[in-house]
């Protein structure tokens, strides 16, 4: 039985992943500050992660695998923290893997691409466009440093539009449900032309776990569906399935310049390690 160390456990994302691993007869280590929403078979790592200054991977029961999904302000593209905080987690990931954890998965994200038309592949240039993207942009150059140095196999994981458990995310489906709470006949709307890679969120910890299980495949890999689809058609989905009593009002705001009319992720390399895994859905 593989350890692993899942950071950001009681996350939008990670208690999925904390889900999914447990339900695979994996041993777990959720580290967060709150555990409201981790599963009770995890192990709970109370201490905050960036205040270890000595024996970091032994305070941490030493794990096989590491899962990082920890990032404060991760709805708020311009936020600060996301540049003050870049250190500290650098210096935690680098100090794991040289102290013995060798199986590292972190998550990225679309946003270090910047603008992009078409499929986003591990290749695609990065020119990113807010704090948020150009931090992780460049949390991932130096981690890819650090792993080549100390043998570490690195998984750099890109996920794309994330939906479902939307009361605990920060989307359009979010925001469509507290209108619908409130009252409201009508939702002010773009076009709805510009297409995404949308996937639940459910199987984004799927696609999670099952790269971070595995040794075949490391570097970039793009967590996503591979197929776009239009914010309209979704939003419109989202209605018709939740039987929600409002409708949507196209044209109400401008498309934006800054918003590509296409994009979505090359699934090839997660497909490849969904056939080849032996792990069951939550």
């Amino acid at each position: 039985m593989k350890k692993i160390l899942v950071t950001g456990a009681n996350g939008y994302i990670g208690r999925y992943v904390t889900k999914t691993l447990l339900e695979n007869e994996y041993e777990v280590i959720a580290a967060d500050v709150h555990f409201d929403n981790v599963d009770s078979r995890a192990t709970y790592f109370r201490d905050s992660i960036f205040d270890i200054k000595e024996n970091l991977y032994v305070e941490l029961g030493q794990p096989d695998v590491c899962i990082h999904l920890a990032w404060q302000d991760g709805f708020v593209h311009n936020a600060p923290s996301h540049m003050e905080k870049l250190s500290q987690h650098y210096r935690f990931l680098k100090d794991l893997g040289e102290q013995g954890c060798k199986n590292i998965t972190v998550m990225g994200s679309m946003h270090e691409i910047g603008y992009w038309e078409g499929a986003i592949e591990a290749e695609t240039p990065c020119n990113p466009l807010s704090l948020y993207g150009i931090s992780k942009n460049a949390l991932r150059q130096s981690l890819l440093l650090m792993a080549r140095n100390n043998g570490v196999s690195l998984k750099w994981l890109r996920a794309y539009y994330i939906l479902g458990d939307d009361l605990h995310n920060n989307s359009i489906f979010t925001k469509l449900i507290q209108a619908e709470r409130d009252g409201k006949k009508e939702f002010p709307f773009t076009s709805g032309k510009n297409k995404y890679d949308f996937i639940d969120v459910k199987e984004l910890g799927f696609q999670i776990a099952a790269a971070a299980v595995q040794t075949d495949i490391s570097g970039i890999i793009n967590t996503c569906t591979g197929q776009p689809v239009s914010l309209g058609e979704k939003v419109e989905d989202f209605i018709k399935q939740n039987r929600l009593n409002i409708s949507l009002k196209y044209g109400a705001f401008p498309d934006r310049d800054y918003d590509s009319p296409i994009v979505y992720g090359d699934n090839t390399q997660i497909t490849k390690i969904i056939n080849a895994t032996a792990l069951h859905k939550i």
